[in-house]
């Protein structure tokens, strides 16, 4: 009996070890077809864009409306900056303007004035220029006269009287010919003036020009400092600790806080460089995430990294140097989710959850 009992435990035992190499060699038999169209890995994780929010101004915090982990909208109010300092800067800036406009219309008023008076000085160099010509005739008509009553009064012909006329209006001629000729020269320089300071009061006008924009442009920052005051969400999200304080001073360029975007996910899995041989974009992509276990998410291969994540670290390896010992890099792949996948599944993920992923070869 003990032979019989002993006998049908060993077949027992024969039997349970005979399933559990069927069971192995049938699962070892689908992994490996498996393996032959698919490619897996566990280092992946969903990421998201997080946006630092960074006040363009520095300044004291007067009032903060939002609290952490707070889902907000594209144009909420997170937080105001006092702007007691940057409205004084504004009303400075309003005031320069005016006087540089001010400025303008003086300088354009005399740039009129001087092009008015540079044509009354042209216009006289031209009547002077023909008063010349008509002094010219003048004196030579009396030239001639004066030479003829000459010749008579040499010959006794005529009287002293009559020759000593001829002889007064020959040398009012001249004289009167020195006169214009001087007014003319007195003319030519002052419209020779008039131009130079024309020509002056245009660049004054060009330099008031000038400074109106750059005082506008002033304005215009200031207007922008001022607007800064109020900062508001970049884009719809969810916030991450909002670490603020009204009273608190912040500096321009300093990063506050992060605001995620829970609209656009995706997922980044980094691959053996020994598993890219038949990856291609576009190939199908079954996601599982550690959070929600037995749920699966679809997916498409959306973009290779230019480089292995060694190089983007921040001291990247440099196998030239010291002794090389070989090891498998990875390389960094986008994978985006379809929109197979159910929506309020996908808003339930967050960046930096833990990813399986299978990429489907074929």
């Amino acid at each position: 009996m003990e032979q019989q009992e002993k006998k049908k435990t060993n077949k027992k035992f024969i039997i349970i070890v005979g399933i559990l190499i069927g069971v192995g060699i049938i699962y070892g038999g689908i992994k490996i077809v498996h393996s032959f169209s698919h490619e897996t890995t566990d280092d992946a994780q969903v990421e998201a864009n997080m946006n630092p929010i960074i006040p363009h101004v520095a300044g004291y915090i007067q009032k903060v409306y939002v609290t952490d982990n707070q889902n907000v909208k594209k144009g909420d109010t997170l937080f105001v900056i006092d702007d007691q300092d940057y409205i004084v800067q504004l009303e400075q800036a309003q005031a320069k303007l005016a006087a540089a406009e001010s400025q303008l219309a003086v300088s354009q008023a005399s740039v009129g004035s001087y092009q008015a008076n540079a044509a009354a000085s042209s216009s006289e160099v031209k009547s002077a220029t023909g008063n010349i010509e008509t002094a010219k005739i003048k004196l030579w008509r009396a030239t001639n006269d004066y030479n003829r009553y000459k010749n008579l009064y040499d010959n006794h012909s005529i009287t002293a009287q009559q020759y000593e006329q001829a002889l007064a209006a020959k040398q009012e001629a001249e004289q009167e010919l020195k006169i214009l000729e001087n007014r003319q020269k007195a003319s030519a320089s002052q419209k020779n003036a008039a131009f130079s300071q024309t020509e002056i009061s245009e660049k004054q006008v060009t330099v008031a020009e000038a400074n109106v924009k750059s005082a506008q442009a002033a304005l215009d920052a200031a207007k922008l400092n001022l607007g800064y005051t109020i900062v508001t969400a970049p884009i719809d999200g969810q916030l991450s600790d909002v670490d603020l304080q009204p009273g608190q001073f912040v500096s321009q360029g300093q990063s506050l806080f992060y605001l995620v975007n829970t609209t656009t996910k995706w997922v980044v899995a980094n691959f053996k460089e020994t598993q890219l041989d038949k990856m291609r974009v576009g190939q199908k992509v079954t996601l599982e995430v550690d959070s929600y276990p037995g749920e699966e998410f679809e997916g498409v291969v959306a973009a290779f990294s230019p480089a292995t994540g060694a190089k983007f670290s921040l001291l990247p390896p440099d196998n030239a140097t010291g002794n090389f010992v070989k090891t498998v890099q990875r390389l960094p792949v986008k994978i985006n989710f379809t929109k197979n996948n159910d929506a309020e599944k996908l808003s339930r993920l967050r960046s930096g959850m833990n990813v399986e992923v299978d990429v489907h070869l074929k």
